[in-house]
């Protein structure tokens, strides 16, 4: 008696796995996360930074022609190191002015069409996005080329620093 019982026991019908439901949810479920996905774009820009603890020798007798934009609570200035000032652009309605900022550096690039560096130095406490502003402004501006909008280079070696 005990042998059928466990003959019994070991004659179970095979159980058939239903994953249908399943499926019909990953059919749903994939098109809609993938709808839904956000994808980021990140963009890298190099910039030129001094080497740490050079400061002595950078001050050689004759420095190459450096142009300087210097981000200031109420101005940006616009400067080389040999002549001093270019202009200063005030701010236009609580903010940084840089349409003309762009038309400035716009005429020196025309004046001087080989150099590619600018120097952006701003105070301690400038917004991110004011010193992001900057950097956009100097590297390129939009313009029309053949009939299609193009973007045009201005200075795309750009350095950063700490103003005085």
């Amino acid at each position: 008696m005990n042998s059928r019982r466990l003959r019994a026991r070991d004659k179970h019908p095979a159980v058939e796995l239903n994953i249908t439901a399943f499926m019909n949810l990953m059919v749903v479920l994939v098109p809609f996360l993938l709808m839904t996905a956000v994808f980021s774009q990140t963009t890298i820009l190099d910039l030129n930074l001094p080497p740490p603890g050079k400061a002595d020798a950078q001050q050689n007798k004759n420095p190459p022609w450096e142009l300087r934009v210097t981000i200031r609570k109420n101005a940006l200035i616009l400067s080389d190191n040999k002549g001093g000032l270019i202009k200063r652009i005030p701010k236009y309605k609580g903010q940084h002015n840089y349409p003309m900022l762009r038309q400035t550096l716009k005429q020196i690039k025309s004046r001087l069409p080989d150099k590619t560096a600018i120097t952006i130095l701003s105070e301690p406490n400038t917004r991110y996005d004011d010193l992001i502003q900057v950097m956009d402004t100097a590297r390129a501006y939009p313009t029309i080329h053949e009939g299609e909008q193009a973007m045009a280079e201005l200075f795309p070696d750009i350095s950063i620093g700490d103003a005085q």
